[in-house]
């Protein structure tokens, strides 16, 4: 699968029903019918949605842990914790279980944005607060992720 493009604000109803905007829906047309994989985000209060191939590349990664280590098993048991298969069904709409609710803290408004491969779903707030952290400088950090010295384009 392609990057997904595009950072959408959204809602959220009552009943934890959103709906997925039609600029993701389309990115998404050609693996619609294999489901998703809802999911807690490791890093951030946010929730992580797997097209359902992108989620079983992962776990061959993880099932190849042994689980007779601790530390592997621990860190299966909490990688799965709250792991949710979901659909979008066919008014496009995506169901957030209560408990990934709970967890990322989703009120009424919230942001879908992609994360290369995957959607990541924010409370809206939480989202503007970790984009707006002026603790982090992106300069020094864009520099540090993606800059790359000159012998590594092959100019000496």
């Amino acid at each position: 699968m392609n990057s997904l493009i595009g950072t959408y604000d959204c809602k959220v109803d009552a009943k934890g029903r959103l709906m997925m905007p039609a600029g993701i829906k389309k990115q998404l047309v050609s693996i619609l019918e294999d489901g998703f994989v809802l999911r807690r985000s490791v890093f951030q209060p946010c929730l992580e949605l797997y097209p359902m191939r992108e989620w079983q590349e992962v776990m061959q990664k993880v099932n190849k842990l042994n689980r007779f280590k601790k530390k592997n098993n621990d860190f299966i048991r909490r990688f799965n914790a709250g792991a949710k298969m979901v659909d979008i069904d066919a008014s496009g709409r995506l169901l957030i279980p209560k408990d990934l609710i709970g967890f990322a803290g989703i009120s009424k408004n919230i942001v879908i944005s992609p994360a290369v491969n995957i959607i990541e779903i924010w409370d809206k707030d939480k989202y503007e607060q970790v984009i707006n952290d002026t603790a982090i400088d992106f300069a020094d950090l864009a520099e540090e992720v993606m800059g790359q010295d000159d012998d590594d384009y092959g100019i000496s």
